[in-house]
């Protein structure tokens, strides 16, 4: 410390005037105080030189204190002041001017010429030099560690200070005379500029910057990216002054990588496993890893897992195809596209640790040497990779398939730490990709099984054309109990059904399939709409009755049923709490049939009403689920009328209806309707006039000889001359029953289309019955015959009698004339 600077003459002191000043604080306070206060004592220890500084710290002006021993100063003399020499360095406590006491460590020297007993003492607060020395001790800690590099930068932000060194983990070059912009990769220009503009708003707000991350590049190793800590603080003079910014960069990337994976293993518990869809699940997977974990990711699962059966117990190359591809920007080879197969592999011993349920880790020098064909490593191996890593999915003891991620370019390889975490995740994927391929096996199997339980899509009947439509809930995700049927009945008519059962899935499907069944059933026996639905309610009741206690209260449904008479050009319908059916006419009008719908089929005990209406031939019935009409927050009373002007608007003559049906449902329907849905179209037909004939039967035995007549005239107009011998005797048969066994009015009637029927109603209620007559039996044998010589026979009641009817088939006369060429 040069003297000139230290001491002033006393004279000189004493012009500064008093700057002390009283403060407060443990042992006599704080003072102001700035750098260390110094005074030249001579050999008697009396004041010769007084500073500044002193004055500041003891409040004594120069002129006070200059000629006085410096011992009337010290408050803690000992007992016998002559008995106190001058220390080397001590520490004291001195008087303030204003009474109170000052803690202060001093140190003394020697000065001037050889010979002179005049001594320095240099003083400070202790708190002061306390401070000093733990804050020195801290900086030589923080300077000694290898893993944080300290740089001090002037107010230009150039580098005047730092600890690093060549030899610095990482080697980051932070070199006193060079700026960030020099250090860092030219790449990372924005980089440098925003580290800049960091530390610049330091030294403008002296707000610190704490704990700030950055990956960035250093020129001496470019293809490298490094994670850094960064925090900084401004460095300000005695006045408060800005003097520069001291930063500090801690190597970040151990904390950076353990936050990654946890926030990847985080992402891939959250987004791979939402979907039951394979294909979506194994694209989830990739979308988690690129660009989280690697530059590329795809996965690649056995042929069989697609379709949702189990893989073959040794998977390899060949044996799979790719489910999903991501990327990062990296730009994937021509050979890898979505749902192409993987071409086998080389056995390598790489890959036997791999079919051991283990990740496996390549750099390009291992797999070009494992691969060994130019070919194959180009058609699989991306642009600019220089490590991959592969791991098994692996999930309740089979193989499902693999995934693999690339890293490239200035991308870190992949570690032996990370194959753990790859690891991991696969275990979690592979687990999510067997759910769901387990789930497309049963699903699968259940909408086989709805498919199988419901009618075919189209069918053609003498009565009506028609068309049926399936819609299932969540876009085919979801199957349900809607169905709908057209059933053909006797005396060309055609019976349409469509119906709800409650709940969803399998269960739902079952009842479905049994209570279309037993309408098929209940239909072969032609009872009337009400009372087909009162049978099948008290069906419901039965199956709710054989159900668990826990689910009978959701076995119940709703039905509607129809019965249309192609020669009577009418329609008796019923509903069980299912919508009315929407009649559409030849003119292109349309309305809701208004029916009294009865109760849901779970209530049994309560009556049902057919309704009849006139239906003109050409016109479309349109039965249909509430799922097509009942949508989100439109209810029955809003899609009714939007059903029943889509219908308006698609139902044409020159359209067929399954065409029709299709583009009603994309009308009406949603993308993933919550519920599903089933739609019934058919175009009714008429028989003509002229193919039908009826007579009044009288109750008179003699009645039998004229219906034959009747019988022979009819068949010849037609040219059924044919039928002549069989329809005589089936007419005979039947006529005779029923004025024997029946009760006037009594009706014949004939009709001719691709059969020939023939109809005898009475007023009885008696149901006739087929028997096998003894030998010795005289009569019982009429049905007997009747059901020998018809195709088939059958009994309908009706609210005024029965009718028995008859079928026998007519020859087509094209195939009757080639027949007849044969023969010559």
């Amino acid at each position: 410390m040069d003297l000139e600077n230290v001491g002033n003459a006393c004279s000189a002191g004493a012009s500064q005037g008093s700057r002390g000043v009283c403060g407060s604080g443990p042992g006599g306070g704080l003072y102001a105080f700035d750098g260390p206060a110094a005074a030249v004592l001579d050999h008697r220890g009396a004041v010769v030189r007084w500073t500044g500084a002193a004055e500041e710290l003891t409040g004594f002006r120069a002129e006070e204190v200059c000629g006085r021993l410096v011992r009337e100063l010290v408050a803690d003399l000992p007992d016998d002041p002559r008995d106190a020499e001058m220390p080397a360095s001590g520490r004291v406590r001195l008087w303030h001017q204003c009474g109170d006491t000052i803690d202060v460590t001093f140190r003394t020297t020697k000065v001037g010429c050889s010979g002179s007993e005049e001594v320095l003492v240099l003083a400070a607060p202790t708190h002061h030099v306390a401070g000093h020395e733990h804050g020195a001790a801290l900086l030589r800690a923080l300077s000694a560690q290898n893993r944080i590099t300290i740089a001090v930068y002037d107010t230009d932000l150039t580098t005047v200070q730092t600890n690093a060194t060549p030899n610095t983990l990482d080697g980051r070059p932070v070199q006193p005379g060079a700026r960030l912009r020099d250090m860092l990769c030219a790449e990372d220009a924005e980089d440098a500029e925003g580290l800049e503009a960091v530390l610049r708003q330091v030294l403008e707000t002296g707000a610190p910057v704490v704990r700030r991350n950055q990956q960035v590049s250093w020129r001496h190793d470019p293809a490298r990216q490094h994670a850094l800590s960064l925090s900084a603080f401004r460095l300000e003079d005695a006045r408060g002054r800005p003097t520069g910014v001291a930063a500090l960069y801690l190597d970040n990337a151990d904390q950076m990588r353990a936050r990654r994976n946890l926030d990847l293993a985080r992402e891939v518990a959250e987004r791979v496993g939402r979907s039951l869809d394979v294909v979506r699940t194994a694209q989830d997977l990739a979308d988690v890893l690129a660009p989280a974990f690697g530059d590329l990711a795809a996965v690649d699962l056995a042929h069989s897992v697609f379709d949702g059966d189990e893989p073959s117990k040794q998977l390899g190359g060949g044996d799979m195809g790719n489910a999903a591809l991501a990327s990062a920007g990296a730009e994937w080879p021509a050979g890898i596209k979505r749902g192409e197969s993987i071409p086998p592999l080389p056995d390598h011993p790489l890959l036997r640790s791999f079919r051991h349920g283990e990740p496996v880790v390549f750099d390009l020098d291992d797999f070009i040497d494992m691969v060994k064909d130019p070919q194959l490593i180009e058609y699989l191996v991306p642009k600019d990779t220089h490590s991959m890593m592969v791991a098994p999915l692996h999930a309740r003891g089979h193989t499902l398939g693999a995934i693999t991620a690339w890293r490239c370019g200035r991308s870190t390889p992949f570690t032996e730490d990370e194959a753990d975490l790859m690891k991991q995740i696969a275990s979690r994927g592979a687990l999510a990709i067997d759910n769901a391929r387990r789930y497309t096996r049963e699903h699968r199997a259940a909408v086989a099984l709805q498919r199988r339980l419901l009618p075919p899509e189209t069918t053609d009947t003498p009565a009506a054309e028609t068309a049926g439509i399936y819609l299932p809930a969540g876009g085919g995700a979801d199957i349900s109990g809607d169905w709908y049927d057209a059933i053909a009945l006797p005396s060309l008519r055609v019976a349409l059904v469509a119906g709800d059962v409650v709940g969803h899935g399998m269960p739902a499907s079952a009842t479905m399939g049994r209570l279309r069944a037993a309408i098929q059933t209940l239909a072969d026996l032609e009872l009337e709409p009400d009372e087909l639905l009162t049978r099948l309610a008290d069906l419901v009741q039965r199956l709710a009755a054989e159900a668990p206690s826990g689910d009978r209260d959701i076995v119940g449904g709703t039905c509607l049923y129809a019965v249309y008479d192609s020669v009577t050009r009418r329609c008796a319908m019923a509903s069980a709490g299912h919508p009315p059916p929407v009649l559409v006419r030849p003119d292109g009008t349309a309305e809701a049939v208004g029916i009294s719908p009865g109760p849901p089929l779970a209530l049994s005990g309560m009556p049902y009403e057919t309704t009849v209406i006139d239906v003109e031939p050409g016109s479309v019935l349109a039965l249909y689920t509430d799922g097509l009409v009942e949508r989100g927050d439109r209810d029955i009373g809003q899609g009714l009328p939007r059903l029943t002007k889509a219908l308006v608007a698609h139902c044409r003559p020159d359209r067929a209806l399954d065409e029709t049906g299709r583009a009603l449902l994309a009308d009406l329907a949603d993308q993933a309707p919550r519920d599903d849905a089933a739609l019934l179209l058919a175009r009714t037909r008429a028989v003509p006039a002229a193919d039908t004939a009826h007579w009044e039967i009288p109750a008179d035995p003699a009645a039998v000889s004229k219906a034959r007549e009747w019988i022979a005239r009819q068949l010849a107009m037609w040219g059924l001359d044919d039928l002549l011998f069989t329809t005589q005797l089936i007419v005979s048969e039947l006529v005779t029953n029923a004025i024997r066994y029946g009760r006037p009015p009594m009706d014949l009637r004939l009709i001719r289309h691709h059969v020939l029927v023939c109809e005898v109603t009475d007023s009885s209620s008696t149901q006739p019955r087929l028997r096998r007559a003894r030998t010795t039996d005289e009569g019982g044998r009429g049905l007997f015959l009747v059901s020998q010589l018809g195709g088939r026979w059958g009994c309908r009641h009706g609210q005024n009698g029965k009718t028995i009817w008859s079928e026998q088939g007519i020859q087509d006369p094209d195939l009757h004339e080639i027949d007849a060429v044969g023969d010559l």
